[in-house]
């Protein structure tokens, strides 16, 4: 198959996790860029990016590049691509525009000159228009400004990929699951130690931790990208990639995931029932103040509260609690926290070895790493302890590594998906689209499908189980996963999907 250009976008900070990714999947020339990595592969590599990639918000493949200096520019040089390549008739499409310009104010105005220019085109070529559609169109397009230099896009995943497919519930300023696969990825855990999340809220880390030790494509879950309606679409090469599991491994060691909130680890349960992952997940109901030391070699990754989306009474005594719990309880591991506010991290008490800029939708965070040992660290390091890697003192020396992440142009659009909970994601969403979304949400039946689980030792609190906490928790039976994909697919008619997935329209 021919190569041709492709731009994975993702969030501010997860650039060099996302090139990582898509080196080990064979693509070629990727280069990094701002909230986006370019890259060139066949349709093969487009679809696998689509379907394998856990930290690309979307998958768009230009179609043109042009100089835009002004809006008849940008009408001039639309009209003049011969949309009969792109657009059947009687499809829809829709159009969103990113601008960073000084020229041009407003995006919206953009999207009406892209629209209008594809419009003539028909009229003037076969006399009928194109219907344009925002709630599911046929082919999606997205057309992006910097100063004068213009790229026009066909947008190959149509719903933003962090939708994976298994949210069934959410809890308030749920975590991005793109943003979650990247910090798993950043720590460079694969599935080698237990894994714990002591505030898990609705499970997002603890499903992500899943896929990523298990090396499950984070698409299956996905009912269909808008590749799929492509003229070109090679629906054989598809149902390949679906099928191929050849890639999935075991995972030999445990999750387990811990709230104070009762109704939060009622929706977890539910996301990771969902998600067929009750065998790998254990979920509890406890306070982190009762941590005790795991059994085992862990990690964990913590979200706390920031004070900014969520409000929480004694915000800085729960992060001294966090330093206090991980200095008694966590020796010997390491533990990795995302916040917002430097008095929360001068709270915790303790000193990390890595601070890692990264965006938490609008918010100006920080991923930072504890390397937790037990004494005083010159002795620790002579006993061959490493409290801070090469790689870690590398980037950790870097001169004014915050300062290039964060100070960029004034945009005007956000180009990046915004999580559900954030008021942003709604920019290009009907309310009838939302309104649909939440009874096909409401309707799902959880019942016919068939989940594993696995049971704790101990009998409540923190403390008895294999990571740590205890807590009897019996999800039973194993994980189901059916056939392979078949004709049936992602629709529920076949029955014969590779996870035994049923999709209630």
């Amino acid at each position: 198959m021919n190569e041709f250009e492709l731009i994975a976008k993702t969030f501010m900070g997860l650039e060099p996790v996302l090139a990582k990714e898509l080196t080990q999947l064979g693509a070629n020339n990727v280069q990094i860029g701002r909230r986006m990595v370019s890259f060139t592969g066949d349709k093969e590599m487009m679809y696998r990016a689509n379907f394998q990639l856990h930290t690309a918000i979307r998958i768009l493949k230009p179609i043109a590049r042009f100089k835009a200096k002004s809006a008849d520019d940008v009408y001039e040089e639309i009209k003049k691509i011969d949309w009969r390549d792109y657009i059947e008739e009687g499809k829809t499409f829709s159009v969103d525009s990113v601008v960073y310009s000084d020229e041009f104010r407003n995006s919206r105005f953009v999207t009406y000159k892209v629209k209008d220019a594809i419009v003539d085109f028909f009229r003037e070529k076969t006399g009928d228009r194109p219907n344009i559609s925002v709630s599911n169109p046929d082919i999606r397009l997205n057309i992006h400004i910097a100063e004068a230099d213009a790229t026009l896009s066909l947008d190959s995943s149509g719903e933003s990929l962090h939708r994976r497919g298994y949210r069934q519930e959410s809890v308030e300023a749920p975590l991005n699951e793109v943003l979650a696969a990247g910090m798993i990825l950043m720590t460079g855990w694969s599935g080698e130690t237990d894994f714990i999340d002591p505030m898990c809220g609705s499970g997002t880390l603890l499903i992500e931790a899943a896929l990523i030790a298990r090396n499950i494509s984070p698409g299956v879950f996905r009912k269909e990208f808008a590749f799929e309606k492509w003229r070109d679409y090679d629906a054989d090469l598809f149902d390949r990639i679906y099928n191929d599991d050849s890639g999935e491994r075991e995972f030999a060691h445990h999750i387990y995931g811990y709230d104070v909130d009762a109704k939060a680890v009622g929706t977890a349960r539910l996301n990771v029932k969902a998600a067929g992952l009750s065998s790998d997940i254990t979920l509890e109901c406890a306070d982190f103040k009762d941590f005790v030391a795991p059994k085992d070699k862990s990690i964990m990754i913590v979200n706390p509260p920031y004070g900014e989306r969520i409000s929480t009474p004694n915000l800085l005594n729960t992060y001294r609690m966090i330093g206090e719990r991980l200095k008694h309880s966590f020796a010997g591991n390491d533990a990795w926290v995302l916040s917002y506010r430097e008095e929360c991290f001068e709270a915790i008490g303790l000193k990390p070895s890595i601070k890692i800029p990264v965006y938490n939708g609008s918010l100006e965070c920080e991923f930072r790493k504890y390397s937790m040992f037990d004494g005083k660290m010159n002795e620790f390091r002579r006993g061959g302890g490493v409290v801070k890697s090469d790689d870690e003192k590398r980037q950790m020396s870097e001169k004014h590594r915050f300062k290039q992440n964060r100070e960029f142009k004034k945009r005007l659009d956000d180009d990046y998906d915004a999580p559900d909970d954030d008021i942003r994601s709604f920019r290009f969403t009907s309310l009838e689209d939302r309104r649909n979304a939440a009874v096909k949400r409401a309707s799902r039946d959880h019942d016919d499908r068939a989940f594993g689980g696995r049971k704790s030792t101990g009998k409540g609190g923190f403390g008895a189980g294999k990571g740590g906490f205890g807590g009897k928790r019996d999800f039973g039976g194993k994980k189901d996963f059916g056939g392979k994909r078949g004709k049936g697919m992602r629709d529920g008619k076949g029955g014969n999907n590779k996870r035994n997935f049923d999709y209630d329209e």
